[in-house]
């Protein structure tokens, strides 16, 4: 599984209307309403690179009031599960 982390610049007086847009869009897993230099982030998770591409420049890019967007591809995934189970290997949990 590929996993796209895609910042979206939208028209400001469309933000609901392009995140529900998006969130719309096969392969895209989550949209989420931000604060800071971009207006929402878009999850992507998709089988293959080449599906990137096309939920990315084809779909996203495309929808009405979407202004910009920077992709950032997830090359390993860490979360505090991930580390849990690392760092737990041979102890039994007993709390």
């Amino acid at each position: 599984m590929i996993t796209a982390i895609v910042m979206v610049s939208a028209a400001t007086d469309a933000i609901p209307e392009v995140a529900a847009s998006i969130a719309a869009i096969r392969g895209v897993s989550e949209v989420y309403s931000v604060a800071g230099n971009v207006d929402l982030i878009a999850i992507v998770r998709v089988r293959e690179f080449d599906d990137v591409a096309d939920v990315i420049a084809g779909k996203i890019n495309k929808v009405d009031g979407v202004r910009d967007t920077e992709t950032h591809i997830a090359f390993r995934a860490y979360s505090r599960h991930d580390l849990e189970q690392a760092f737990a290997i041979g102890f039994d949990d007993t709390d």
